[in-house]
């Protein structure tokens, strides 16, 4: 699979030629009809496409708005609201064209004003954090004519052009909040809170239209309700269902498609608080578990056993040997928990969402797991919106068994977050040697060099017990007879666009 920052030569020759709609088949039907989606969780850390942290809201939101280039279900880069980018020979000036006649869900057309207003609104680091990291490498940015925006860079950025997936905003929008205009296929409606989402069809979409008029996302936060939801016919679509309900669903009214989905699964642990401050205890933990037993649990035994923060659909970067960095060993545990200090064990507290069930079982696993060495693991489980609020933001929490995902198809996408000082560092890791080498792994623009410097990073999580890391989760589709088009993508996203009627070819 193609990765930002190694493909960008032979992007940019695709990028050269402008994409229209495509001509023919159901492009040129018109939208029509009406799904239901279930979703597990409201969109409750907001609709403000900078802003969003939970995977959950931004795979919703891939549908809504659009940056300068996308991914494709392979996860190339493609062009989007900019035809055309252009790379100066020293890697530092980007030139990007804009495609003629694109336009907002409010009507009005896409200008370079607005790529520039969005674009630095993501670069202002007076809040602290810049809202797209990369974009603090920007030296300047400016107009050069009405459809054409140049970016200078402080210094060459290989995965540069990744980042360029950021939403673009009207310029006027003074609250993304509770104006949602994008540029997407589809637009947004309407939100009954931790009810539903409607979204329909943007008619002057710019590209290939969306074929079902309208899209119903039904808040399903009971995971126990999802079989007796779609078989009552009050949904159509799930993602992410347990291998024990795509096996329910097997053979009735619903297709059940198999695919992975791209994060990285893992016991977080709060590194700033007792006894999770201990470097010993954390490698007491991690010798304490059996990820198969857990997969085999929660999957089927399905899913990829993964040894630190990345994941394999990142390819180059995933490094297999770390997988075993601590193969289980019960006595192993023991010695460094009594070294540690705790020669009888403690009790700490696995703060789960309630929405998502394998969380839930890998927990359950857990628990039981840490048994075996004298630890006490309870489990909390907690509302989503919750979850966000006092564990993800608040970092007010021991532990917490999740699923951590990519925005972007970059290595520093998802390892950024655990710099000492980034703002999304929720575990609150900190190392000197993991800070040093994620600086210079950024700094690199030879691909080989760069992409040694990332596996040192993963390496030192690894070797540091950042985290108990677990798997990335196989995932299960149910998706009802009468609906094709599905995709699989290699980030955490959903594409309703894709989705067509079979009744209607």
């Amino acid at each position: 699979m193609k990765k930002a920052g190694v493909f960008l030569a032979g992007l940019l020759a695709t990028m050269a030629v402008a994409l229209g709609g495509c001509a023919g088949g159901k492009a040129e039907e018109v939208s029509s009809g009406q799904i239901t989606i279930g979703i597990p969780q409201d969109l409750e850390d907001g609709l403000d496409p900078h802003k969003v942290s939970a995977a959950g809201t931004k795979e919703i939101l891939f549908n809504i708005y659009e940056g300068l280039v996308k991914y494709d279900e392979s996860g190339d880069l493609k062009p989007a609201i900019a035809s055309d980018t252009q790379v100066s020979g020293d890697g530092l000036t980007y030139t990007f064209t804009l495609r003629d006649g694109v336009k907002f869900h409010n009507g009005n057309t896409v200008t370079a004003e607005d790529v520039i207003y969005s674009i630095e609104r993501c670069a202002d680091t007076s809040g602290g954090d810049a809202l797209v990291p990369a974009f603090s490498n920007i030296a300047d940015i400016k107009k050069q004519d009405d459809h054409t925006v140049v970016i200078t860079l402080n210094t060459p950025d290989s995965d540069f052009l990744a980042s360029m997936t950021t939403a673009i905003l009207p310029k006027d929008n003074a609250d993304p909040q509770k104006n949602v205009i994008g540029t997407g296929p589809y637009r947004f409606v309407e939100r009954s809170p931790q009810e539903s989402i409607t979204l329909e069809a943007f008619d002057d979409y710019w590209g290939e239209k969306a074929h079902i008029k309208t899209v119903l996302l039904k808040v399903i936060a009971d995971p126990d309700m999802i079989v007796m939801e779609l078989r009552g016919g009050s949904i159509d679509l799930i993602c992410r269902i347990t291998d024990t309900q795509a096996a329910e669903l097997q053979g009735g009214d619903f297709d059940v498609l198999e695919g992975t989905m791209n994060l990285v699964q893992a016991l977080y642990l709060n590194n700033n608080v007792e006894p999770f401050d201990n470097v010993q205890v954390r490698k007491a933990l991690c010798y304490a578990i059996d990820p198969k037993e857990i997969m085999n649990f929660v999957s089927g035994g399905k899913g990829t056993e993964l040894g630190s923060s990345m994941f394999p659909a990142f390819g180059k970067y995933y490094d297999e040997s770390l997988n075993h960095t601590y193969d289980q060993n019960i006595e192993k545990a023991k010695e460094l928990l009594a070294d540690a200090g705790y020669p009888n064990g403690f009790s700490f507290t696995m703060t789960v969402p309630s929405n998502y069930q394998q969380h839930i079982s890998t927990a359950e696993v857990l628990r039981e797991q840490f048994k075996k060495i004298g630890v006490d693991a309870k489990i909390e489980l907690i509302e989503w919106d919750s979850w966000v609020s006092d564990v993800y933001l608040g970092r007010n929490f021991t532990s917490t068994v999740v699923g951590v995902d990519a925005s972007v198809l970059t290595a520093r996408a998802l390892l950024e977050r655990f710099v000492s000082d980034n703002g999304k560092n929720f575990i609150n890791f900190a190392s000197p040697d993991y800070d040093i080498a994620f600086k210079e792994a950024v700094s690199l623009t030879d691909d080989a060099a760069q992409t040694a410097k990332y596996k040192e990073c993963l390496r030192i999580l690894s070797e540091e017990a950042a985290n108990v890391y677990i798997q990335d989760l196989p995932t299960f589709v149910a998706v009802r007879k009468n609906i094709g088009g599905y995709k699989f993508y290699p980030l955490y996203v959903q594409d309703f666009a894709s989705l067509y009627l079979k009744e209607a070819e």
